[in-house]
C-alpha cells in the first residue's frame, strides 16, 4: 500500500526555473558564452556541476575544473540572492491544496530535489510544516537520474520504494524514480515525462483523487 509522497521541488511545489536560467543567463553573459532556453531545459532536474559542464560542453569551452566550482557558487549566489522574492502566493496551482490533504489524510511526505537551496525556497513557501524529510542536493551524492536521492527520502521516511509515490517534472527526475522501483508521476509534457506511471500537464490536474484512481490497487 502507498504510505508516502515523494516531491520534486522546482517544476512541482513552485517554479523557480526562471529564477534559475536568469542566474544561467548572467553567468554566461558574463563569460562571453552561449546560452538560451533550449540549453537550460537541458538543466531541468539536473544538479549544479552537471549543470555547468552542460554550459561548458555546449561552448566547447576549456574551463579546469577548480574554476567550473568556483563558477557554480557564483551562479548559485545570483540564484540565492534572487530567492527572496518568493512568497506564499507562489505555490504552483494545485501544489498547496495537494500538500495540506496529504496531511490531513496521514501519508508521510518527504522532499526529494537536486537543488542544494531548497530549504532556503519552503521556507519563503511557508511549505516546511508540509515535509516529514527534506532531502536535496545536501543529502546525497549522486544527483538524479541516480535514484539516490528518492531513496534517501524513502529510508528516512521509513518506507520501502514501491510504498512511496514520486511527483516529478524532469526526464532525470523519472528516470530516477523508475532506477528505485518507485512509482512515477509526472508533471509535464508526454516528450519529458511521458515515461511515468501517469502523466499530468499540469499540478493542478495530479490531485490526490486523480492519482488514488489511477494506482487503485495500491490504496
Amino acid at each position: 500500500m502507498i504510505k508516502g509522497f515523494i516531491f520534486d521541488l522546482d517544476g512541482v511545489i513552485t517554479d523557480t526555473a526562471e529564477l534559475h536560467f536568469q542566474a544561467w543567463k548572467k553567468l554566461s553573459d558574463d563569460m562571453g558564452w552561449d546560452f538560451d532556453r533550449e540549453v537550460n531545459e537541458r538543466l531541468r532536474g539536473v544538479s549544479r556541476m552537471d549543470s555547468i559542464h552542460i554550459i561548458k560542453d555546449h561552448n566547447a569551452a576549456e574551463i579546469p575544473e577548480e574554476q567550473l566550482v568556483e563558477l557554480a557558487t557564483r551562479k548559485n549566489d545570483i540564484y540565492v540572492n534572487s530567492l527572496d522574492q518568493i512568497t506564499p502566493k507562489d505555490y504552483l496551482p494545485g501544489a498547496q491544496e495537494l500538500l495540506t490533504l496529504l496531511r490531513q489524510e496521514g501519508f508521510s511526505v518527504a522532499l526529494g530535489s537536486a537543488s542544494k537551496n531548497s530549504t532556503k525556497v519552503l521556507q519563503q513557501l511557508d511549505a516546511i510544516k508540509f515535509f516529514d524529510i527534506i532531502g536535496d542536493g545536501n543529502s546525497v551524492s549522486k544527483s538524479k537520474p541516480a535514484p539516490d536521492i528518492f531513496l534517501f527520502g524513502a529510508g528516512q521516511l521509513g518506507l520501502k520504494p514501491e510504498e512511496c509515490i514520486v511527483y516529478e517534472d524532469a526526464e532525470a527526475g523519472i528516470d530516477a524514480a523508475k532506477a528505485g522501483g518507485f512509482h512515477a508521476v509526472g508533471i509535464g509534457p508526454e516528450e519529458r515525462v511521458g515515461h511515468a506511471d501517469i502523466r499530468f500537464d499540469s499540478m493542478a490536474e495530479a490531485t490526490l483523487f486523480e492519482v488514488k484512481s489511477h494506482f487503485d490497487e495500491l490504496f
